[in-house]
């Protein structure tokens, strides 16, 4: 009896074994074919069950044939799979249809998170949802009207700012923001910000170079990440997801353009003082396309994108000039007569691919592109009757005039050549073109697979950036009569390569609490910075002897190419470093509701040394869907090789004179002269705090409050004159040799606390044919500056203290954190037909001028109104009154915040073409002039040479425009 029981056990356990199987298979987004990490897959008939891990891959032991898999993850619709004999597959989940939930990958080493119960608040932006309903045609414009804390401005007249749209993150450099593609790290531009509001002495991440009909989604993590991913992620990390589609052709074509009634130059009373356009100005067309296909046949793929962009010039001035009798003229802008936004053409290529390598668990997978763009804008205004030596003479300072260059401000005679006939009224002038060519390349490519549960990547990621300038319709006036035929100059330029290899290793314990995951890796950067020079004529003075000009000065014709003179041999550089880096993750899922995550990073920099940073996170679940979340981090950030050595001359407007600018690399001996010391790293601490509440599947609110102290924050010191006899005379006597008016110096010259509110609220509801969905999202903040960390050798006085870094750059400073910016965005479906409109306000900024005016009973006193200080941007001041006799008050720019509304509809003729069309600012909303009221008189001191400084919402008014979207 006993060994006929023993019998039967045996067959029927050889039977069970014989009936267990192992099944392998991928999980993938039903409409992108995105892989699924962290999906929950489960064998109905036995109890074995696992999670896909980073690339969608499962394996799992199944009760035979005829088993059912049950698949399921936050966001998608629940599915049962009947295996039907099959042990490879791949399933594909449907996005549930009333979920708001995405599954965000960036800020954890392991599986996505819902953004909603991640540790730190994690922004989603759609590119194709957002980049559609709006006139704005570039991805930095786009996330500026969609990201509550992402803040960017427009340049004008900047000398190559006007090319690089640079972006910050709740109110920190915008090199102190790290964007990576698929996880990545991505190149910097070699472009460093000199002028304008934003990131003054910064680098940044150009993010326009990316075509946007590549990007599936933008992941932005608002908390400091260095532990994490690297030293410059302080105020977070932009990770761009780019697309996997296979089998699918997306075709999108825009058209826009500006008319501007009230401020288009055609509008002047004077139009002959101004550079014109047409009514419908900034045109700009649009072109994108991206397609994939399959490879192999273990789902591999390669999709690849393309996009064009061809935007017009825009041009602005304030229409009347009668300041006698009209409060709200200006003067006739003589200081820059083409004023508005340069034209731009790019185009590039992008791609992205995987083949899973046939009979193993590893994925090889690459991706990168090409970008080329080339901006052309209109530099300040030369006047003849303000600087003759700036034009082209014949020997004996008689204007040679250059038709199709020069242009009559007065009458169009060929009298008004005659030096004696030229005065303001009628004065000739001509608009130096600073042309820039930029070229990005970058390829990333590597292996990832999972050995024994743990989940590796390996990978090499390489990128460069190539900023090139060229002098257009300009003059080099010391080449005497030759100089007249000599209208194109080849500047030099500068390049910046990097190259990263790392390897990232993690696993998840489901037995650990109620799940861990435990990640760790290194990575070795290789970074190359170098400037080149120009050719000799863009930066030589030829001239032997003075001139005497009709105007009474006798003095040497201008130096150099105008508008940007060329790099010269001194400024040549070629510096190198290399940076080595591990890191330590740990998330611990403790309960079911409570997780805590911390992170630890070893950095060491070939010319910085060693340093350490942390992170702690935690989320805890609350009832009724309410996630609280906290985390604290410290940060460091060593200068770039662009801010120690980049070096040049640059044209720049202090009080309303064009003037030449030197600026000197760290490593100078005009720096030592002046006593600025070594750059030195920043450090950082960020705090933050917040929530999500999710009480319905159509209702989600975010709040989140941050705190990001920093000291020692590398920008852009003060102007240092050529003619302060105060200074150490070596710096002095340097400047004077060069013949340049001032100098500034990168300089860890700030110490500055953040302090802000994220608040985002997204809600939409569907009745039959009908969707209404509203989204605000409002950033407000502010920002302190705790410390301006004068050297040593300039605190002896308060003129020094202020001359380092004044009042005037503590407002730029303070204007990178705008007080507050809301967004609205309404949008009602019905049936094929959509209305919406989006309400950005945008608050209120403070800036200084330079100073015109001065009071000669303060003269050598260094007060406030010390004639010394005019045009040095310390404590300026200008006169009241129209015929400038009036009182002196202080030179501040006041911004008040505006709502800028836009308006837009789509049509779905078929589910493979739509029409998108509307009007952004409807309204037709400007900034502020950016003038004292009643000092009208003392106009265009800030840092365009126009009306206004480069603010977020933008001068250019009205943009209607029109987009075609095709899916086949």
């Amino acid at each position: 009896m006993r060994k006929a029981l023993l019998l039967v056990c045996l067959i029927l356990n050889s039977y069970l074994l014989f009936a267990q199987k192992i099944v392998t298979g991928k999980v993938v987004d039903a409409k992108t074919g995105t892989p699924l990490a962290g999906a929950s897959v489960k064998s109905r008939l036995g109890k074995a069950g696992t999670s896909t891990d980073n690339d969608g891959i499962f394996k799992v032991q199944v009760a035979g044939s005829n088993d059912v898999l049950e698949i399921s993850i936050i966001g998608y619709s629940p599915q049962s799979f009947p295996l039907n004999g099959q042990s490879e597959v791949t399933l594909a989940l449907q996005p549930a249809a009333s979920s708001l939930q995405d599954i965000v990958f960036v800020g954890s080493r392991g599986a996505g998170r819902a953004k909603t119960e991640t540790p730190v608040p994690v922004d989603v932006i759609k590119v194709n949802q957002v980049g559609l309903p709006t006139g704005k045609m570039e991805l930095t414009s786009l996330l500026n009207m969609t990201a509550p804390s992402f803040n960017y401005n427009k340049q004008s007249g900047g000398d190559g700012a006007d090319a690089i749209d640079l972006a910050t993150l709740r109110g920190l450099g915008p090199d102190q923001t790290l964007v990576l593609v698929n996880g990545k790290r991505r190149h910097q531009t070699a472009f460093v910000a000199l002028f304008g509001t934003r990131g003054r002495g910064n680098s940044g991440t150009d993010l326009n170079a990316i075509p946007e009909a590549s990007i599936d989604r933008v992941e932005i993590l608002r908390d400091g990440a260095s532990a994490q991913y690297g030293s410059d992620a302080i105020a977070g990390v932009m990770n761009i997801i780019l697309k996997r589609d296979v089998n699918h052709l997306a075709v999108s074509a825009g058209y826009s353009a500006y008319y501007d009634h009230k401020y288009n130059s055609l509008n002047s009373v004077q139009p002959n003082q101004y550079v014109t356009g047409s009514w419908f100005d900034g045109q700009t067309f649009t072109f994108g396309l991206n397609h994939g296909f399959s490879l192999g046949r273990q789902n591999g793929f390669l999709n690849y994108s393309l996009n064009f962009m061809s935007q017009g010039k825009t041009f602005r001035q304030v229409p009347d000039t009668n300041i006698f009798s009209n409060p709200k003229a200006l003067p006739v802008n003589n200081v820059r007569r083409a004023m508005g936004d340069g034209s731009v053409t790019s185009g590039g290529i992008m791609i992205n691919s995987e083949i899973p390598l046939a009979g193993t668990r590893t994925t090889f997978y690459a991706f990168g592109g090409y970008n080329y763009k080339n901006s052309n804008v209109y530099a300040y205004s030369r006047n003849f009757t303000g600087h003759p030596e700036r034009f082209p003479n014949d020997g004996n300072g008689n204007l040679i005039f250059v038709p199709g260059i020069m242009h009559f401000a007065g009458p169009a005679s060929i009298s008004y050549t005659n030096p004696v006939n030229i005065n303001s009224a009628s004065d000739i002038y001509y608009n130096p073109k600073e042309d820039v060519h930029i070229t990005d390349a970058s390829l990333s490519f590597g292996l990832k697979g999972d050995i024994a549960e743990w989940d590796w990547d390996l990978s090499n990621t390489a990128g460069g950036n190539n900023f090139h300038y060229y002098g257009d319709g300009t003059f080099n006036a010391s080449l005497g009569a030759a100089g007249a035929t000599r209208n194109h100059f080849d500047d030099g330029g500068f390049y910046f390569f990097q190259n990263t290899i790392n390897l990232d290793v993690s696993r998840q314990y489901k037995s650990v609490a109620e799940g861990m995951t435990l990640a760790f890796g290194g990575e070795y950067r290789y970074e190359q910075y170098s400037v080149y020079k120009g050719e000799q004529a863009s930066y030589l003075n030829y001239s032997t002897q003075p001139v005497a000009y009709p105007n009474g000065d006798t003095t040497y014709p201008a130096t150099g190419a105008q508008g940007f003179p060329g790099f010269q041999p001194a400024d040549v550089r070629k510096a190198t470093r290399s940076n080595i880096a591990g890191y330590g993750d740990v998330a611990i899922d403790i309960t079911k509701a409570w997780l805590v995550d911390g992170a630890v990073r070893l950095e060491n920099y070939s010319d910085f040394g060693f340093v350490n940073t942390y992170k702690f996170a935690t989320r805890v679940k609350l009832p009724n869907h309410v996630n609280l979340r906290a985390s604290v981090s410290t940060g460091y950030r060593a200068p770039s090789l662009q801010q120690i050595n980049f070096s040049n001359t640059e044209s720049n407007v202090i009080a309303g004179v064009p003037s030449l600018v030197k600026i000197a690399p760290n490593y100078s001996p005009i720096t030592r002269a002046a006593g600025i010391p070594d750059l030195k790293q920043e450090k950082s601490v960020n705090a933050s705090v917040g929530g999500t509440w999710k009480p319905v599947n159509n209702f989600t609110l975010t709040v989140d409050g941050y705190w990001v102290k920093i000291t020692n924050r590398v920008v852009l010191s003060g102007t240092f004159q050529a003619t302060d006899n105060t200074l150490n005379s070596k710096l002095t006597s340097a400047l004077q040799a060069l013949q340049v008016n001032s100098a500034q110096f990168f300089a860890n010259a700030v110490n500055t606390t953040n302090y802000g509110l994220d608040v985002v609220a997204d809600w939409s509801q569907t009745w039959g044919r009908n969707k209404l969905s509203v989204l605000l999202a409002g950033n407000l903040q502010h920002m302190n500056i705790d410390k301006v960390n004068v050297p040593a050798e300039l605190n002896d006085t308060y003129l020094h203290q202020q001359t380092f870094f004044s009042g005037r750059e503590q407002y730029f400073v303070k204007a990178s954190a705008p007080p507050a910016k809301v967004s609205l965005n309404l949008q009602y479906d019905v049936n094929k037909f959509t209305v919406g409109t989006h309400f950005t306000y945008f608050g209120q900024i403070k800036l200084e001028g330079y100073g015109y005016s001065g009071d000669n009973s303060l003269l050598g006193t260094g007060k406030q109104g010390d004639p010394n200080l005019i045009g040095t941007g310390i404590t300026p001041v200008v006169n009241l009154g129209a015929d400038q006799s009036g009182p002196l008050v202080p030179e501040i720019f006041d911004y008040h915040g505006k709502v800028v509304s836009d308006l837009f509809f789509s049509y779905r003729f078929s589910k493979k073409v739509s029409l998108f069309w509307g009007v952004d600012n409807i309204f037709n909303v400007h900034p502020d002039l950016g003038i004292v009221p009643g000092a009208n008189a003392q106009s265009f001191d800030g840092e365009t040479g126009g009306p206004w400084d480069a603010v977020q919402m933008g001068y250019n008014g009205m943009r209607p425009f029109a987009k075609l979207a095709v899916n086949l």
